[in-house]
């Protein structure tokens, strides 16, 4: 955290259309009432605020911090500007309260060598992944019909080696409800979502739950392996069990790949580069 004789931390403010320059200023101001929870030092913050294409709820608005160079990251969604803007308030304050309560407890884990809690409870097999274990804590995306979805975005980036534990921390402090990532102990592409009886579960390409890296977090792991499935086949399956998202193998590119709704009804599509 700054202290007083500190220079004020920098709040890049974005926003679209038409507003005023009270407006501008009340998100920085507001931005900056959420930073003083940090309980480390903020050395940037940036905030957007944007329109959607889902007519109840139209305004996005998003905070990207970097916290003792860690990113943290909420969006929210909101009627007018200033719901969004408030919900983007009480959202950040929470979400930087919580990184900054559980950001030694993660490195503490990371050093300590804890014995794996990996494995799903007895019976839990036919709890398979793909069927309703995330949770609904965020608002739904709009009805866009099956027929009018498209993938508008796809991001593909180089995806890290790490831990669980690692994971599960970057999940949290990205505010994302799924996480893409190269398990370390196995070496296979895996997604580590909200779900199941612990609040954390692991889908792996080809699961191996014995293989898994110690790791402290409670977690259950799906023993099923991911459905080999081209993309166009992906986005049926999507539409056919109307899922939150679905990780399968990439057919084309034999790689972990995950499909989720966006908050327009559109899909978007993350994948691992392409090795050189």
């Amino acid at each position: 955290m700054h202290g007083s004789n500190s220079p004020p931390v920098p709040i890049e403010v974005q926003v679209t259309g038409v507003h005023s320059d009270a407006f501008v200023a009340e998100v920085s101001e507001r931005t900056r009432a959420a930073l003083r929870h940090a309980g480390r030092p903020v050395l940037h913050a940036r905030v957007r605020i944007t329109r959607d294409g889902d007519p109840e709820r139209p305004i996005v608005a998003q905070a990207n911090i970097d916290l003792d160079g860690r990113l943290v990251r909420v969006q929210v969604h909101g009627g007018t500007d200033r719901d969004a803007l408030a919900r983007l308030e009480e959202r950040l304050r929470n979400r930087l309260q919580h990184v900054s309560r559980t950001a030694g407890t993660w490195e503490d884990r990371r050093g300590r060598s804890a014995p794996s809690m990996a494995g799903p409870p007895p019976g839990d097999e036919q709890t398979e992944w793909r069927h309703g274990d995330l949770p609904t804590r965020r608002g739904p995306s709009y009805p866009r019909p099956p027929a009018e979805r498209q993938i508008i975005r796809h991001k593909s980036f180089s995806v890290a080696e790490s831990e669980i534990d690692e994971a599960a921390f970057d999940m949290d402090s990205l505010d994302y409800d799924f996480h893409l990532f190269t398990e370390l102990g196995t070496g296979q592409d895996s997604v580590l979502y909200r779900g199941g009886p612990t609040g954390y579960r692991i889908a792996q390409v080809e699961p191996h739950p014995e293989s898994l890296a110690p790791h402290a977090l409670e977690v259950t792991v799906s023993t099923q392996p991911a459905a080999d499935l081209s993309t166009d086949e992906a986005i049926e399956r999507m539409a056919a069990l109307d899922l939150p998202f679905l990780f399968y193998l990439d057919r084309e590119r034999g790689r972990g790949a995950l499909l989720y709704h966006r908050y327009d009804g559109h899909y978007g599509l993350i994948s691992p580069a392409d090795s050189e």
